[in-house]
């Protein structure tokens, strides 16, 4: 692991951090990661058609669409995507604002709020 990626899981932590107590509390079995590029997989699922175009990925079922049968089931994970967040980046700060910016895009599909939903809401 460079110094490059551990400053990078750094913002990705300062950010999870940073997030409202009850954010993490109903978050509390959400894994998050970094991956340096979504894979050809996770590119599909989300109609991605380059690794450059897709910055976060939710893996798992919303709360919204959980019901009693939920258990057993391993934590979900939000991917943050680390080569095409800094793509995007000329400087730290636009760095930490960007991997907030994702973090909670990504929550926000674990709370079960869709894509077009975020963008009425003008979270694009």
């Amino acid at each position: 692991m460079t110094d490059a990626d551990t400053a990078f899981e750094q913002l990705v932590a300062e950010a999870w951090d940073a997030l409202p107590p009850d954010f993490r509390e109903f978050a509390n079995n959400v894994e998050v990661v970094v991956e340096p590029w979504a894979d050809a997989h996770v590119m599909r699922l989300a109609g991605a058609q380059h690794p450059a175009q897709l910055l976060g990925f939710y893996h798992g079922v919303p709360l919204t669409r959980r019901t009693r049968g939920y258990q057993l089931v391993p934590p979900d994970k939000i991917s943050l995507y680390q080569n095409a967040i800094l793509m995007r980046c000329r400087t730290p700060d636009e760095t930490r604002a960007l991997v907030r910016r994702v973090l909670l895009h990504e929550i926000a599909h674990h709370f079960g709020i869709s894509d077009a939903r975020l963008r009425e809401l003008g979270a694009y």
